[in-house]
């Protein structure tokens, strides 16, 4: 998951919309191609110490665009380098493959007027690190369209590049770490400029406003207002694997966006990455109450889980040391509980926002609150390799609540943090109770309690932007494909 994200707004006015779902407006294709293609030196911290990372940019650009046109770039590659060390540093790990993600923060400068963006990209297959020699890793993703409102030569420049790599040995299981996540600059001295798109006086979209967007995580504007550069979320999804998870264009209440991240299982001093799954967000009315120096504005809504119809994340296989020596391969199914429904159909809410504007100041600061009920059953159970009959209901014995809260706060302009309308970060702990039924021939309760029950494990979660299908044009692009689902699927963070 990215964490705080960074936009200029337009008050909190603005802050207020984002907050009660606004969406950004259509892209359109532009004509004619250029080919990005840049070698990049970076530095990146790894465990052992740094390294020098080569990096090969490639994509496609628009050659020309109009004001008021989105600007889409295309086929994005990014194919790093690592050098013999690093490479000899992974392999005595104990890895034998490696997946990497990387993400690169492109600056997208007109003028004096700048924004942010990060173009993201995966490795197709899991790479087998090289004994000897350096581990090329190549990658690729989609990118965000910039949809400039004036005239003038529109730059993107790369800028700082995280990597997270994902080890795992010879028999598929995770090294130890199963993760290393690099933090790299770019070195001094070098052209960073990826692509140059001239942009002519005649707008593309006549009478079209600009509309205020958050779809792209970790968007950062400065300069005036009136003629910021928009940003948008990538035209397909970024992690191919993300279930469907389509919104109904009826429902004018309605949103739906991508979550994943990791829990904690503190016991086996481990952690369980969920994949992307689909949530149902139901909005609510909105109300607003002033309170001293602060204008609150309230908003509870409710979430629904949904793989597959049922309301649960999809199921994730996850392996372990029990006792500290013993691998355990286990299947987790997190099933909600899905909220209660008010006597004229309604959800209860499960979802609590509280948005307080200080208008003296001009500072906003938000707290949005998820409260799910979840029960978790185990299946596919695997010690040191073979089967264990752990029989059909072995799972924990009463439903157990899972409390996450997201923070935002917006001050000279800048907002960082999560709002439900824009996504990003939550965090919050999560206590498993006692298993029961678990063990087909033998009562095998206490081991799974023992194991994993009775102590807080932290967690961190992340939500992408949300489409609301009510508020999308098919073909244009933005937040929804144009078979309404989301386009922003997020990746999971530590």
């Amino acid at each position: 998951m990215t964490g705080a994200r960074r936009r200029t707004a337009r008050g909190a006015a603005v802050a207020t919309a984002v907050l009660l779902g606004s969406m950004v407006p259509g892209a359109q294709a532009v004509a004619g191609v250029q080919e990005v293609d840049t070698e990049l030196a970076y530095t990146c911290g790894f465990p052992e110490g740094e390294h020098a990372v080569e990096v090969h940019v490639t994509a496609k650009a628009p050659e020309s665009a109009q004001a008021g046109q989105a600007i889409q770039p295309e086929d994005l590659r990014l194919d790093l380098m690592l050098p013999v060390g690093a490479s000899a540093a992974l392999s005595d790990s104990g890895a034998a493959t490696v997946s990497a993600e990387a993400q690169l923060s492109v600056d997208i400068a007109q003028g004096d007027q700048r924004a942010r963006t990060e173009w993201i990209g995966k490795t197709a297959e899991p790479a087998p690190i090289p004994e000897t020699g350096d581990l090329a890793l190549s990658t690729s993703g989609s990118v965000p369209y910039v949809k400039p409102e004036v005239p003038g030569d529109l730059a993107f420049e790369a800028g700082a590049l995280s990597v997270e790599l994902a080890l795992k040995k010879a028999d598929g299981a995770p090294a130890e770490p199963p993760v290393q996540s690099l933090s790299c600059t770019l070195d001094a001295g070098q052209e960073a400029t990826l692509a140059e798109v001239p942009v002519s006086g005649e707008s593309g979209e006549p009478g079209a406003e600009p509309t205020p967007t958050a779809s792209w995580p970790d968007e950062r504007v400065t300069g005036g207002d009136e003629d910021l550069p928009e940003v948008g979320a990538p035209a397909k999804p970024a992690a191919a694997d993300a279930p469907p998870c389509a919104g109904d264009p009826n429902d004018y209440m309605g949103m739906v966006a991508y979550v994943t991240g990791y829990a904690n299982v503190t016991k086996l001093k481990g952690a369980t990455k969920f994949p992307p799954a689909c949530a149902r967000i139901t909005q609510g009315e909105s109300r607003i109450v002033p309170d001293g120096e602060f204008l609150h504005v309230y908003q509870d809504s409710a979430v629904d889980l949904d793989h597959e119809g049922k309301p649960q994340l999809p199921p994730v296989s996850s392996t372990f040391l029990t006792f500290g020596f013993m691998p355990t391969t286990a299947t987790l199914e997190m099933t909600q509980i899905p909220p209660a429904t008010n006597p004229d159909g309604t959800r209860v809410p499960n979802i609590k926002s509280d948005l307080a504007i200080n208008i003296a100041e001009g500072s906003t600061k938000a707290v949005t609150v998820v409260t799910l009920d979840l029960m978790l059953r185990l299946r596919d159970v695997e010690v040191n390799g073979v089967p264990l009959d752990v029989g059909a209901n072995c799972r924990t014995s009463k439903p157990f609540s899972l409390r996450l809260e997201g923070h935002m706060t917006l001050k000279d302009g800048v907002q960082v943090g999560y709002t439900l309308a824009t996504g990003g970060e939550l965090t919050g702990a999560v206590t498993l109770p006692p298993f029961s039924g678990c063990g087909a021939d033998e009562d095998l309760d206490n081991i799974f309690t023992a194991s994993l029950s009775g102590v807080p494990g932290y967690v961190k979660q992340v939500q992408g932007a949300p489409c609301a299908p009510s508020q999308h044009t098919p073909g244009a692009g933005g937040v929804c494909t144009d078979a309404y689902e989301p386009t922003d699927v997020p990746q999971a963070r530590r």
